[in-house]
């Protein structure tokens, strides 16, 4: 198991614990966590997944697949440093983990 640590716009933390091989998105859901939709499922058919990964986590999640960029064109406050959740394996090295959620879904 790792840790995950999902914040919220206002600053709420949520530090959650997930198993190696579920997406970020299905931990988000499994724990109810605020400000995740998931309303595709984790199909990359949606953005209501969106999270920004903290700039100290980007080089170890790794960049966006074409798919999820266009995906994302229909985020909400999309930055530099957005994912769709949904896109991101949970594995070892991804133990301590920060994301936060936008304001709003798309």
């Amino acid at each position: 198991m790792v840790e995950v640590n999902f914040i919220d716009h206002a600053g709420e933390q949520n530090k959650v614990s997930a198993k190696v091989g579920m997406t970020l998105m299905e931990v988000a859901v499994q724990n109810r966590v605020p400000g995740i939709d998931a309303e595709c499922g984790g199909a990359c058919a949606c953005a209501t997944c969106h999270v920004y990964v903290d700039p100290q986590w980007q080089e170890k999640v790794g960049p966006a697949e074409r798919m999820e960029e266009d995906m994302l064109d229909f985020a909400f406050d999309v930055r530099p440093n957005s994912r769709l959740s949904c896109q991101i394996k949970i594995t070892e090295a991804l133990d301590g983990l920060v994301v936060t959620t936008p304001e709003r879904q798309s």
